[in-house]
């Protein structure tokens, strides 16, 4: 068994990757498993992350330890894949639901209860929350954007998206199966 966070000059790429894959492809799949859900698709990412492994090892520059290092490149390997999968979905879901199942009027009518009562709820939540929700939630912007575009501090944005979130949440429990709010 080799340390392959020593020194590696005498060491050859195959022999680092079968050490590496050895240690830690368990512990990447499993945080694989819970980014995307998905037992396949983690083993398909694992091997992607290895793969990317082997072409980049040769100009890892040792900054960080190879676990960090393959943590990342597992983690950005998920957020491409759920980037994939979310693209399909757009494309695919409306053909799909289509074609498979038609939601009955009472689904319908549910649906679009449920989401004129999420907008209420939004629409009267105090602007300063509102405004970092519609932006995260809505048009996907990342905290970093949000804070640019209101010029606030990021740690302001994240505690104004906690915050509102749960005031949304407790208003959007107090309604009843009516759609009253109690």
């Amino acid at each position: 068994m080799i340390d392959v966070e020593a020194d590696y000059s005498e060491v050859s790429s195959d022999v680092i990757l079968n050490q590496l894959m050895d240690d830690y492809a368990a512990d990447f799949k499993r945080i694989a498993f819970l980014y995307v859900n998905d037992l396949s698709e983690c083993e398909d990412i694992i091997q992607e992350v290895f793969i990317t492994c082997y072409q980049k090892l040769s100009s890892f520059r040792h900054e960080c330890s190879y676990k960090t290092w393959l943590i990342r490149i597992t983690i950005n390997k998920c957020k491409d894949y759920k980037k994939r999968w979310s693209i399909k979905k757009l494309i695919y879901k409306p053909i799909i639901s289509s074609v498979l199942t038609v939601p009955s009027a009472e689904e319908q009518v549910i649906n679009a209860q449920a989401s004129r009562s999420m907008i209420e709820q939004i629409a009267k939540l105090p602007t300063k929350y509102k405004e970092v929700l519609i932006l995260y939630y809505y048009e996907e912007l990342t905290m970093a954007e949000i804070s640019e575009i209101l010029s606030i501090n990021i740690n302001t944005i994240k505690s104004r998206l906690l915050r509102g979130k749960k005031i949304l949440q407790s208003k959007l429990e107090r309604r009843n199966s009516n759609g009253q709010i109690r």
